[in-house]
């Protein structure tokens, strides 16, 4: 058996942090997204394809690294729209897996829809399926129909992107026709598979986690961190350190005294943590970063190469590489009519669904002293920051 893996496009909805990675290595608690749906395939198949294209070398180069051990097989996408082209020339004669790298599923679903003798796809019940690609089932879950966001609410099972497939679906792609958006769609290669090859609806049983906005980051990270039941301590604590619940303190990584930490944290390889910090729920601080003293950091993701400063508050935010906050810089994260905090994608206004989110900060930005934000804002690529600045 093969296996497919989607992943050439570049994900506009989590710009900026698309700029400069592709989406399938952002990491989600200590995995890149593409590394968490690899480990659960890799045993099964002979052979996994990846169809890359945007910043398809940052791809090859961090599985080159990491999983050598693995058959993998790169495909370029064509310029053919709609990644679902890719598949349109590849040639086998044996089931196959096919994935997106948008999602991160529990192994116990995938490892059911892999050894399963019937071709499945994956779903989940929805309360808006308006917003989704849903399937007819009959009453024993065959497939009969799949429907782009329909208009009106007849059925409510979400297509998930991860099938199991005979090797005929490729037939039934290169045979099918541009739609009227010019692209080759995997809806109309589903329809002429289902007519011909019995295709059944499985429902997941477990959760699955779906990262398409930025903010889907933090709620991934409380997601993996909320199932953490003891901690994992693999380096130093100096003394007078207080840690309710539990923390990973990976290789290299230093407490320093006074720090405090509350709820679940997660601190990876050669990152300090100065006096007197307080660290508080569902935070993430990556490689190389150092914490200052009199820090309080709340449900945040912070990445590689970072500074934070002393008497800092960072609370509900992004912050990716090599960022220098200056001293005294205070986030606003909660919006005076306390209603929902709605996000600019794509000349769109989304809600977010959170009340509290504040900031984005993007690579190689630098604060001065005593600057400040407003809730959700964004700071692109290498800005200067200047001293006491209102972040409108």
């Amino acid at each position: 058996m093969k296996a497919i893996i989607l992943a050439a496009w570049e994900w506009s909805r989590l710009r900026p942090l698309t700029k400069t990675i592709p989406k399938p290595l952002i990491k989600i608690f200590w995995k890149t997204i593409l590394n968490h749906n690899l480990e659960i395939i890799y045993k099964y198949v002979d052979e996994i394809i990846i169809i890359v294209k945007y910043q398809k070398e940052k791809i090859i180069e961090s599985l080159w690294n990491n999983y050598k051990w693995i058959n993998i097989v790169y495909k370029e996408q064509s310029d053919e729209k709609w990644t679902w082209a890719a598949i349109r020339w590849i040639k086998l004669n044996d089931d196959l897996i096919i994935m997106n790298w948008d999602s991160i599923f529990d192994k116990k679903d995938i490892n059911k829809l892999i050894t399963f003798n019937w071709y499945w796809v994956l779903v989940k019940k929805v309360q808006n399926p308006e917003k989704y690609w849903i399937f007819k089932v009959d009453i024993n879950w065959n497939i009969k129909k799949i429907v782009e966001k329909p208009k009106k609410n007849i059925w409510n099972l979400a297509n998930l992107w991860v099938y199991k497939f005979n090797w005929k679906i490729i037939d039934f792609a290169e045979n099918i026709e541009l739609s009227i958006r010019n692209e080759y769609e995997i809806t109309d290669a589903i329809n002429e598979f289902v007519k011909k090859i019995p295709f059944k609806a499985f429902e997941i049983e477990w959760e699955f986690i779906d990262v398409w906005y930025p903010w889907d980051i933090l709620k991934s990270n409380s997601y993996f961190l909320n199932k953490l039941e003891k901690s994992k301590i693999k380096w130093k604590i100096e003394k007078w350190v207080t840690i309710k619940w539990n923390i990973i303190l990976e290789k290299w990584a230093l407490l320093k005294s006074g720090t405090y930490i509350e709820w679940n944290v997660y601190i990876w390889k050669n990152s300090i943590i100065w006096p007197n910090t307080y660290l508080r729920w569902n935070t993430v601080i990556w490689e190389y970063c150092k914490i200052w003293n009199w820090v309080e950091v709340k449900n945040s993701n912070i990445w590689d190469y970072t500074n934070i400063p002393h008497l800092s508050y960072i609370w509900d935010s992004i912050i990716w590489n090599n960022v220098n906050i200056g001293w005294w810089f205070i986030t606003a994260n909660l919006r005076h009519d306390k209603e929902n905090i709605k996000i600019p994608v794509k000349w769109e206004l989304i809600d977010s669904w959170l009340n509290k989110f504040w900031v984005i900060i993007w690579d190689n930005c630098k604060t001065g002293i005593k600057c400040y934000s407003m809730p959700w804002r964004i700071l692109e690529n290498d800005n200067f920051i200047n001293p006491g600045t209102m972040i409108k």
